[in-house]
């Protein structure tokens, strides 16, 4: 299963002096797009950071219809794993389907995952714009419908600010950028690695932050809430945003998410710092 090389992104220090790396995972038919100015804003506070198109989007969105939930995980840990061999610290951070992947990394590697950041984690679609199509649900996700039929993205495309929402609303049909449309395929794929994540989520450790909106459209606060109360992490946070919807990175809340985010990261590198003096 191939991803998009020419969206993808490395923001490194040349002359090595980073505190770490941050490994981006994006949302569900969005693209690395969507993370590039917060990469950008932990890059600047002394972070490498990368991000790469998972399989099934960017620029062959025709691939999704046949992308699974371990294509993503397999491209997810891969890309971990490379990133390991040349870092000491490697944070995962994602976004929607990201937050979930980053999630099962967790789990997985435990021991090699440094510290977690899960925005807008989609471990259920109970948001506050998924009913009217609740009622179609049991018939497509468990059959073959669901390889033909697709839903539309529409208002308010997980963005409270009106005036960002009509920015973002224009590139919408820009396939390589977002879908403009979520097939109930792929849908069907994130709620098996949700399932996955949640069975096991008592499997991460690692320190983690969890930043969730109190008016996500699309997945309600019960999946920050599961997050927080499962994993076994003894360093945990979670921030629940008054005035944003999913796409918290482009909304309202964007400033607090990237200042709390890089808050969070100094402080695990400053601890590891003090441990290994302490040694």
């Amino acid at each position: 299963m191939k991803s998009s090389p020419d969206l993808d992104f490395e923001f490194i220090d040349e002359n090595n002096k980073s505190k770490g790396a941050v490994l981006l995972f994006h949302g569900l038919t969005g693209s690395t797009f969507e993370m590039k100015k917060y990469a950008q804003h932990l890059h600047s506070n002394g972070f490498d950071v990368f991000a790469y198109c998972l399989p099934g989007h960017g620029e062959d969105t025709g691939q999704i219809r046949c992308v699974r939930y371990i294509d993503w995980i397999n491209f997810a840990g891969y890309k971990f794993k490379k990133l390991k061999k040349k870092y000491n610290n490697v944070y995962l951070g994602g976004l929607c389907l990201g937050a979930v992947l980053a999630l099962i990394l967790g789990q997985k590697y435990k021991l090699e995952v440094n510290g977690i950041i899960s925005l807008s984690t989609t471990l259920y679609l109970d948001g506050w714009t998924m009913p009217w199509y609740n009622f179609m649900m049991p018939l497509g996700l468990y059959t073959l419908i669901r390889y033909y039929y697709t839903f539309p993205e529409r208002e308010p495309y997980g963005i409270k600010n009106i005036k960002k929402r009509r920015s973002i609303q224009k590139i919408m049909g820009k396939n390589s950028i977002a879908m403009d449309n979520y097939p109930l395929s792929c849908v069907y794929e994130l709620l098996k690695l949700s399932k996955l994540a949640r069975k096991n989520m008592k499997n991460v450790i690692s320190p983690i932050l969890i930043m969730h909106s109190k008016e996500d459209d699309l997945t309600s606060i019960k999946s920050a809430k599961f997050v927080y109360n499962n994993v076994s992490s003894l360093d945990k946070e979670i921030f629940i945003l008054e005035n944003s919807y999913h796409l918290m990175l482009y909304d309202n809340d964007k400033d607090f998410v990237f200042d709390k985010s890089v808050e969070f990261l100094n402080n695990l590198v400053q601890k590891k710092e003090v441990l290994n003096y302490a040694n």
